[in-house]
């Protein structure tokens, strides 16, 4: 396969183009990184756009929900769907409020979801979001038990045709603008893990994992 994706006219950056990236490496690296994304969808006529957790798995996103769900009822039948994940990196403060920005990494897929059928991959696919989230908490924990996995349905996006858009830097000010008495400059944003927190009917005498105590992003 490729190593970079082939720019479609649905996936091509047109504004800022220069932002656009295209390889699959940094592509895979902004969803391996990211927790939720949001799927796209239409249904009947009306769109819907909703959160979800997602776990790539080679070169494919898997994202889950309830059977019952009514984007799952609808993609499952072969809509197409337009997968997004974004990551803020920092708050960009220009010296003009027309030039203030965000540091960001961004990707967008599209394609067409197919619905899990064998329990094998069903599984498969949900240890992949149990650890994308906690890295060793999969064998730690219950696994789904039959009534479970009938419970949930699982896609899969084939990552053929997608695209990343990505900002990094200083403000990006107009030339007369750098002499204003204006403060500029970024503010670096991140995720920060607080202290775990027991819960109340957890036995005082089960220790906390150590991927739970040294869990970072």
């Amino acid at each position: 396969m490729s190593e970079s994706f082939t720019p479609s006219e649905r996936t091509r950056v047109v504004r800022e183009p220069q932002r656009g990236v295209y390889d699959r490496e940094t592509v895979y690296k902004i969803l391996d990184e990211g927790l939720v994304c949001h799927v796209g969808f239409s249904l009947e006529g009306q769109p819907f756009v909703i959160p979800t957790l997602f776990a790539r798995v080679g070169d494919a996103i898997y994202f889950h929900g309830s059977a019952a769900s009514r984007m799952l009822r609808g993609v499952s039948e072969g809509a197409n769907v337009c997968v997004t994940v974004t990551l803020t990196d920092g708050i960009v403060l220009a010296r003009s409020v027309f030039n203030h920005s965000m540091n960001y990494r961004s990707v967008v897929a599209l394609g067409k979801a197919t619905l899990v059928e064998t329990p094998q991959e069903k599984l498969e696919a949900l240890r992949a979001f149990t650890e994308k989230i906690l890295s060793g908490r999969w064998d730690d924990a219950r696994q789904p038990n039959e009534k479970e996995l009938k419970a949930t349905s699982i896609l899969r996006l084939p990552l053929t045709e997608a695209s990343a858009k990505v900002r990094v830097g200083p403000p990006e000010d107009d030339a007369p603008d750098y002499a204003l008495s204006v403060w500029a400059g970024v503010i670096p944003l991140g995720v920060v893990a607080g202290a775990p927190i027991r819960d109340e009917r957890c036995d005082l005498g089960i220790p906390l994992p150590a991927y739970a105590a040294n869990y970072r992003r």
